[in-house]
């Protein structure tokens, strides 16, 4: 194994359901309620991709309009109410403690995956960051991985993936890397099936018995 990739909301930190609110509040604004099929259909994408989906059901502004407004609810939340999982956060810290470079390849924009890490404790843990804007396609796409790898100046190949969500899952498959999914939420696992492995906790000792077996 030559590096880690960690995705960030849903599993290095609990903000699904901050993000849920915080996208319920600034929809309601425009007369959307969102629902749970909503959400299934939108987690674990990139912000761009979301607006997308939302602006189809109803008139929204342009995504880069949008942004401050969803943003001003969803980093009020983030700096309020956002958890880490410690089993995540620890063994990204082990990992690198024994050598392994680690990254982080999220979804969101910068400016949010930024204003997680660093609420979280988390700006000093990883050797390289990757975000949703910085890469030409989001997540189910592999973009964010390979860049990830590349930046690391790991081989694809030699690189495990720890994510939450099915197309996150996806992503790091469409990468050839070996992917591990963390279960956080019960009745979730058959999403998560495609994964080479599927945890229900996470260690460093298990993501270095797992991979990299993806060619």
């Amino acid at each position: 194994m030559t590096a880690v990739i960690f995705d960030c909301d849903g599993t290095l930190v609990d903000s699904e359901p901050l993000a849920r609110t915080a996208w319920e509040r600034a929809l309601a604004r425009h007369g959307y309620a969102v629902t749970d099929a909503d959400l299934d259909a939108s987690v674990g994408l990139p912000y761009a991709r979301v607006h997308t989906y939302f602006a189809e059901r109803v008139a929204l502004p342009e995504a880069a309009a949008f942004w401050p407004g969803l943003a001003e609810e969803l980093f009020r939340l983030i700096d309020s109410e956002l958890v880490t999982f410690p089993d995540a956060v620890g063994a990204a810290r082990e990992l690198r403690a024994r050598g392994i470079p680690v990254a982080v390849a999220s979804s969101s924009p910068r400016e949010r995956l930024d204003r997680t890490l660093g609420r979280a404790g988390l700006l000093d843990a990883f050797d390289v960051t990757v975000a949703g804007d910085e890469v030409a396609r989001g997540k189910p796409e592999p973009d964010m991985f390979l860049a990830a790898a590349e930046r690391l100046g790991a081989a694809p190949e030699e690189c495990v993936v720890i994510e939450d969500s099915a197309p996150g899952v996806a992503a790091g498959i469409a990468a050839c890397m070996t992917t591990l999914a963390i279960c956080r939420v019960p009745g979730t696992e058959a999403s998560l099936a495609a994964a080479d492995t599927v945890l229900d906790v996470l260690s460093a000792d298990a993501i270095l018995s797992a991979g990299p077996v993806r060619s």
